[in-house]
């Protein structure tokens, strides 16, 4: 397959194969955990795109879909700490069970400030899935319920996950070369 974004990338993280069985895992988990209760599958708008459509595929649950907007890094390679709702959830939650879906777990802001959100709207419980977990970047006390991959303390794209909004379509999580994000 060709691919103009190739030669940005460093090495490939997790492959192709390595996502979907691992998906394939998580959905599993979470039919377990919810069936019969439709829940409320929210994703976290852009990154997690990719990666909730296939893990609602895999969960095979009666459930809703919603999404939020939220921005804490304004295109930047690091989080400002700042998080601010861009798109606001379009329906009440109210004793809903809520699955965050998100694409990466770092610093945590963005998570914890979303979780204390989404309670104070009526949630009745939150359970958070995220692709990726990087702990050496958590300045907030957050943690994933469930958790697709550790990664390294580097700066991953594809599969949703961004630089400046490019790469988030690679099939599979690389490393991005340092000369790309540091000009």
């Amino acid at each position: 397959m060709n691919s103009e974004m190739e030669k940005d990338i460093l090495k490939v993280l997790v492959t192709e194969e390595e996502l979907r069985q691992r998906i394939g895992e998580l959905g599993e988990e979470l039919y377990q955990r919810f069936e019969g209760k439709n829940p409320l599958f929210l994703g976290v708008l852009k990154g997690s795109f990719i990666f909730m459509a296939d893990l609602v595929r895999t969960a095979q649950v009666k459930s809703d879909v919603e999404f939020i907007a939220v921005s804490s890094y304004q295109n930047a390679t690091v989080s400002s700490g700042r998080v601010q709702i861009t798109h606001d959830l379009q329906q009440d939650i109210t004793d809903r069970h809520v699955i965050i879906v998100e694409d990466i777990l770092d610093s945590g802001n963005t998570l914890a400030f979303l979780k204390n959100y989404l309670l104070t709207k009526g949630a009745k419980d939150i359970t958070i899935v995220t692709l990726l977990d990087k702990p050496a970047r958590r300045t907030k006390a957050i943690t994933a319920d469930l958790a697709g991959f550790v990664v390294p303390d580097e700066f991953v794209v594809g599969y949703g996950l961004d630089y400046c909004q490019q790469y988030r379509n690679m099939p599979y999580i690389g490393v991005l070369k340092p000369e790309v994000y540091s000009n």
